[in-house]
């Protein structure tokens, strides 16, 4: 079972993204776990105070060394951790090959960026992974961990109700996913394509790498020639 633990400075942020759909589900299956650390509990500050002013000057606060550094270690006290990610605008960006190698591990903890940043000693000494989700910069990394956290626990075997759903989204083959269409077969004289009435399995499977291809083409050229280099490469 995954687990994932979360260390952030508002907790309550948390609480609506988890506690429905896909990522409730897993949670009632006992599929993952997913605790959520207030780093105010790990300060000795008495008035709770996790940020300060940055040495050497400059606007905005700074994510102390101290309590980041209890945390993490109290989180991972006696037990293996396989990753200790902190959300950040400056990190790799997050990408669906990094979502399934994540939601293979046991154990992982985020640490949500706030402020200014963190003390730069927890980055070089304590975190083994930067991730960034986007390049924009939100208030805090609470959205980063839970977009994260959603993309990695649907991975999950059991999550979703059909195991082969996931297997065919948008980026796990390196392209974007196909045109999908449901009942009723026309609509207002909007009709659905005719293979996917036609019965022919093969043929749809054609069309729906046809129309992947096309569409990549058109909205990423990025990811087609990605896909073009690494076919040249072998």
């Amino acid at each position: 079972m995954l687990k994932i633990d979360i260390i952030t400075v508002f907790p309550e942020i948390l609480e609506s993204p988890f506690s429905h759909s896909i990522i409730h589900r897993a949670l009632e299956k006992k599929l993952t776990e997913i605790r959520i650390y207030n780093l105010r509990d790990f300060t000795s500050d008495r008035y709770k105070s996790v940020d300060d002013y940055p040495y050497g000057g400059g606007a905005g606060m700074v994510m102390k060394i101290e309590p980041v550094y209890k945390a993490l270690k109290s989180i991972s006290n006696g037990v293996n951790v396989n990753e200790v990610i902190y959300t950040t605008p400056d990190g790799e960006p997050f990408t669906q090959p990094i979502a399934n190698y994540l939601s293979t591990c046991q154990h992982i903890i985020i640490l949500c960026g706030h402020y200014k940043g963190i003390d730069q000693r927890i980055r070089d000494h304590a975190i083994t992974r930067e991730i960034s989700i986007g390049d924009y910069v939100l208030s805090g990394g609470e959205l980063a961990a839970a977009v994260i956290t959603d993309a990695v626990v649907r991975l999950i075997p059991g999550v979703l109700g059909d195991e082969t759903s996931a297997l065919t989204d948008t980026f796990q083959d390196g392209l974007l996913a196909p045109p999908v269409y449901t009942r009723p077969a026309n609509f207002n004289g909007w009709k659905v394509p005719d293979i996917l009435l036609s019965g022919d399995q093969s043929g749809i499977d054609q069309w729906r790498m046809e129309q992947s291809m096309e569409k990549t083409k058109k909205l990423r050229p990025d990811l087609w020639k990605k896909m073009e280099d690494h076919e040249d490469r072998e």
